[in-house]
């Protein structure tokens, strides 16, 4: 596995695991933990060093699970995790980035991820309760003590970016992007390049649409959040199904697969671009990876070009989710 360079000198594998699907949000979660171990030490087997969780993810039962799955590789990888969330009685009731809940939450993720640091630590969304200066610097506060390596950001806009920045610098901006999702081109990219800020892009196959096994007839199991996202509707589904068909074209001209081609072209867009799929089986990390060696530069071009006249149906969230992101 390749490696490259987030902000602040973070260096990780080209490709991450985003580790969220392992403990909820797609579905019935599932029922052996063994495997959920197995898969995420066979990640690092095939070379993955980054991985990403939260807090809010389960809540805590997917940093717990990294935890013991990773503990045995600690030196080996970079572990992400977030805060932001004001957690209840299991479940998140709205946002919470006060200093004294950063410190709450750094003191929990520790030891839930069985480590004496968190490499990357990201503010979950923007709370607009308290200002960004007061995140980053809670944040340099736990850098100075050794609890944290780096400072990272997710759905923050330019902005926001540019006001922590001055005050503790962001190794990385964690957002939503991929070939239906680019509406952080026009702003928010030009700002991570002037700082010097990397891009760790989540959903990088449009949570799973890009891959070409979601289709108009796919009925969603109880628990998968895409029965709740505008983009997933039937009726948009039908519409976005073009944007398939022009991956999969693609692919069959490489002999490669969708996702291969969805995340072939996010890594061409950037050396600072890390993306985090997330997937609970090894036999598509492997098929992942076989990306990093998929070279589309001939054909960026066209395929953004077709990409762009395509468009997409639907927003990427409802609107609970929109609220809590600046884009």
């Amino acid at each position: 596995m390749l490696t490259r360079t987030l902000g602040q000198g973070l260096q990780v594998s080209a490709l991450g695991l985003g580790c969220m699907g392992m403990s909820q949000s797609y579905g019935p979660n599932p029922g052996d933990r063994e495997d959920m171990i197995s898969v995420l030490r066979g990640a690092v087997e095939r070379g993955v060093t980054f991985f990403d969780t939260a807090e809010v993810y389960g809540p805590y039962g997917n940093e717990e699970l990294v935890g013991e799955a990773l503990e045995p590789l600690r030196d080996h990888v970079v572990i992400a995790t977030k805060f932001g969330f004001d957690i209840r009685e299991g479940r998140s009731v709205g946002l919470d980035s006060r200093p004294e809940q950063i410190r709450r939450v750094a003191d929990g993720s520790l030891k839930r991820l069985r480590t004496d640091r968190i490499d990357l630590f990201y503010q979950h969304r923007v709370d607009p309760n308290v200002p960004i200066e007061d995140v980053a610097g809670t944040v340099a506060e736990l850098v100075a003590a050794g609890k944290v390596a780096h400072f990272g950001l997710s759905e923050a806009g330019a902005a926001t970016i540019r006001r922590a920045h001055t005050v503790h610098p962001v190794s990385a901006l964690q957002s939503e992007y991929s070939l239906w999702t680019r509406d952080i081109d026009a702003e928010i990219l030009p700002t991570l390049d002037d700082l010097g800020i990397g891009l760790v892009p989540f959903s990088p196959l449009g949570k799973g649409f890009l891959t070409g096994t979601v289709s108009p007839a796919t009925e969603f199991t109880v628990g998968d959040v895409r029965a709740t996202i505008p983009r997933f509707t039937e009726e948009n589904r039908v519409t976005n199904q073009a944007l398939v068909d022009l991956v999969r074209r693609v692919a069959r001209e490489h002999e490669a697969t969708p996702a291969q081609v969805a995340l072939a072209w996010l890594l061409a867009r950037r050396h600072s671009l890390v993306p985090i799929p997330g997937t609970r089986r090894l036999s598509r990390i492997e098929e992942n990876i076989g990306a990093t060696t998929l070279d589309l530069s001939s054909e960026l071009a066209d395929l953004d070009a077709a990409a762009a006249r395509i468009g997409v149906a639907g927003a990427r969230y409802n609107d609970a989710g929109m609220k809590m992101t600046e884009r």
